[in-house]
């Protein structure tokens, strides 16, 4: 009926699902991940051998392993961009309820391979980490109570999005992982204003999110550490933020060189949390920038295409899967030049880490699923015929 009212743009019948995908997906954002994906190999083929070597392994151990999960995180994100928003909604229901499960037994089942954090489950030829596969599957199911509760005599989406987001939050909190938590709320508070959420509301969660912040500060030694080391006016050399800041400030603007670089050679995370150090030290600036762009590019053209959307739940969705993949780049690369305290947080797609690469994949195919150009008047269309 509503496409009878507004318009639509006629389908192809009978169109082989490969060419309909190909001319509808956003491919300036399918290239840029693709680059993405390209860039982590080579920066792996730089950071990863002297890791290889202190565990006993071969040079490009750590590099092969990225190959096969990126390139199954490739397949898995081109297979989840081909399906419908219905479709990925269901998936995402069903996938959403077993990571939800996963990260509540973490305390009894997880390990913290001795980083302090009980964050993995060890599978002995890998680990798995939940929250990277809880972080896509929540921005659906919240999406789709907050576009339910439009609906008249709609379910309480609102108050059951909160809900669930405030009891993954305390989940992450006590692992601890702060950033993720941080990154679930904000997630949800994007997604919670495009739905028409009040401003007072809005600063009410804020001072909520600094009294937290308060609180843990006040009773966690880890979160404690990690924020006194950002505040501090003079940085540790022999920290990580100390030598990833070294490393940025050698680098300078074209880099010292292809393998000539040392901050892989002290930093145990060189290939994950700070594989953006190895970047700025051996490529420069101009690697980095080339990075930051890629991910503006993708984050602004999804938003730019969802403007166009008028069913409240793809916009929602994507929104929140949009904002938080390029919330995720940005963190990561704060961190590494001493704009935000440590998080442990991987940069999408470059960084090491099967659960990072293949949950990214999930996450940036439902985002080009949601971004796909399909058969519907735009929502200008029914503005400009209101206004007739």
């Amino acid at each position: 009926m509503t496409e009878m009212v507004y318009g639509a743009v006629p389908s192809r019948a009978g169109e082989p699902v490969l060419p309909k995908w190909w001319r509808t997906v956003d491919k300036w954002s399918l290239s840029c991940i693709l680059i993405l994906f390209g860039i982590g190999i080579l920066l792996g083929l730089a950071a990863s051998p002297p890791l290889a070597e202190r565990n006993g392994f071969a040079p490009f151990h750590y590099v092969e392993r990225q190959a096969v999960f990126g390139g199954l995180a490739l397949g898995v994100m081109i297979f989840v961009s081909m399906l419908g928003p219905i479709v990925v909604r269901r998936l995402a229901v069903l996938g959403f309820a077993a990571a939800f499960i996963a990260l509540a037994l973490l305390p009894f089942f997880g390990t913290d391979f001795g980083k302090g954090a009980v964050r993995w489950y060890s599978l002995g030829f890998a680990s798995l980490q939940p929250s990277e596969f809880l972080k896509p599957t929540f921005v659906i199911v919240t999406a789709w109570f907050l576009a339910a509760s439009q609906d008249l005599g709609g379910p309480p989406g609102k108050t059951l999005s909160f809900a669930i987001t405030i009891s993954i939050v305390l989940m992450l909190a006590l692992q601890p992982d702060f950033g993720q938590a941080c990154l679930v709320l904000f997630g949800w508070g994007v997604m919670y204003f495009v739905a028409g959420a009040p401003m007072l509301l809005l600063m009410i969660l804020a001072g909520f999110v600094v009294l937290s912040g308060t609180v843990a500060y006040q009773n966690s030694e880890h979160f404690a550490r990690r924020i006194d080391g950002f505040l501090s006016p003079e940085v540790d050399p022999t920290t990580q933020l100390g030598y990833a800041t070294n490393a940025i400030r050698e680098g300078g603007f074209l880099g010292v060189g292809v393998g000539e670089g040392q901050v892989k050679w002290s930093l145990p995370d060189a290939h994950t949390d700070f594989i953006i150090a190895v970047a700025a030290e051996e490529y420069g600036l101009v690697l980095v920038l080339i990075i930051i762009a890629l991910y503006a590019t993708i984050v602004v053209r999804s938003l730019l295409r969802l403007m166009r959307e008028r069913d409240p739940f793809i916009r929602l969705a994507g929104t929140g899967l949009a904002c938080m993949f390029g919330v995720q780049a940005m963190i990561n690369m704060g961190v590494a030049v001493r704009l935000l305290p440590a998080k442990g947080m991987t940069l999408p797609f470059v960084s090491y880490g099967g659960s990072s690469l293949i949950a990214g994949g999930i996450a940036v195919g439902m985002l080009l699923a949601f971004t796909r150009s399909r058969p519907q008047g735009e929502i200008g269309d029914i503005l400009r015929g209101r206004l007739r």
